[in-house]
């Protein structure tokens, strides 16, 4: 039945259901280019507002004519049915996150360098540990400098950060972070001085020969799902309140605003950002902090209870790697004279990492 502002459908299941007449003309499949699948109509040049002048259902398809040139719209009924309630489009990528605690390292998705070179497969089992888990252990990688960068790409582009493309984590004889000394490292996630906080972290063990030195991580998704049901009112403090980040030495001056727990789209808790070493003066005014400091010292004592924290020793041709958004990680101290320890590090984007998953799972609009 045709309105004057949209139309009633017949859909396959027996229901009907009301479309736009602006969102159906400017979701025609004839919209779309076949070879860059971009949208190429332009509904903001249409002179009038879209107007059907005949609507029919055959053959699982909506046919509208439209007023005006006499464009013919042939939509398919399943992809009507998809839009029909107004949901956000569903996306393979979006996989139940499962917390883990201290007892999760003999658990730890394990993936061989050589298994995931040689068959897309056993990488797009690898993303979905990523996606669920938030961290994996990839064995076997070879003792070169080129080892991390093409592992990396596997998943995603490999992003600088403002150490660089790759960073070094060893003692250095200047070090301008925590990690290149042998000091103990607190729990934190990296870089949130940055806008835009790497997503996916990698650590390649080229060696690691040291007395003590062990990786120490927790799931910050498993910590906030508890901190939320015991402390409601303080989760939503930390949700909602911009806390400042910034990492300053000779040759930079990184600054910016992250919340302490992080949510999704959809309400779900998608990860942490945390960093005593590069939290900044807090700013809040003086009376908001009487709340915000209880609020963020309970979760980060929380944060280091033994129920959550998974300690293991990264041995040489491993690589650990962890969503940067909800895996915390530290380190304990280490003798720098007892023997050698160095680990390779670079970042790829979240976004391309379910990418990568979405690609390889074989959905997409234009499949």
């Amino acid at each position: 039945m045709l309105g004057e502002n949209g139309l009633e459908v017949p859909l396959k299941n027996g229901e009907t259901a009301y479309f736009n007449y602006y969102w159906l003309r400017d979701n025609c499949p004839a919209s779309f280019d076949p070879e860059t699948r971009e949208r190429v109509f332009d509904i903001f040049a249409e002179e009038s507002r879209p107007q059907a002048v005949s609507a029919t259902v055959s053959n699982g398809y909506l046919e509208v004519t439209w007023a005006g040139a006499g464009h013919v719209t042939h939509m398919p009924l399943e992809t009507l049915s998809n839009y029909a309630e107004g949901r956000k489009r569903a996306d393979p990528a979006n996989l139940v996150r499962k917390p883990w605690y201290a007892d999760h390292y003999p658990a730890v998705g394990r993936f061989a360098h050589a298994d995931l070179v040689a068959d897309k497969a056993n990488v797009k089992s690898w993303v979905e540990t990523m996606l669920t888990d938030g961290v994996a252990l990839i064995t076997g990688l070879p003792d070169t400098d080129a080892a991390l960068l093409e592992t990396a790409s596997l998943i995603g582009h490999v992003r600088p950060s403002y150490f660089g493309l790759v960073f070094e984590v060893k003692t250095h004889i200047k070090p301008t972070n925590l990690a290149f000394t042998s000091k103990a490292l607190e729990l934190h996630t990296d870089l949130p001085s940055e806008d835009f906080a790497p997503g996916v972290q990698f650590l390649h063990c080229r060696a690691n020969s040291v007395e003590g030195g062990d990786s120490l991580f927790v799931d910050g998704l498993a910590v906030a799902e508890d901190f939320r049901k015991l402390y409601p009112e303080d989760f939503d403090l930390l949700v909602s309140t911009d806390v400042p980040y910034y990492c300053e030495h000779d040759t930079f001056d990184m600054r910016a605003r992250q919340r302490v727990i992080e949510l999704d789209e959809y309400g779900n808790i998608s990860g942490v950002t945390i960093s005593q070493h590069q939290a900044d003066i807090f700013d809040l005014p003086q009376r908001e902090l009487d709340r915000f400091y209880p609020a963020f010292c309970r979760f980060g004592r929380m944060m280091q209870e033994e129920k959550y924290l998974m300690r293991f020793r990264l041995n040489a041709g491993e690589c650990i790697v962890f969503d940067n958004h909800r895996i915390v990680h530290g380190r304990a101290a280490y003798s720098a004279t007892s023997g050698d320890r160095h680990l390779r590090g670079c970042y790829t984007d979240r976004g391309e990492m379910r990418s990568t998953y979405r690609i390889l799972s074989g959905e997409g609009r234009f499949k």
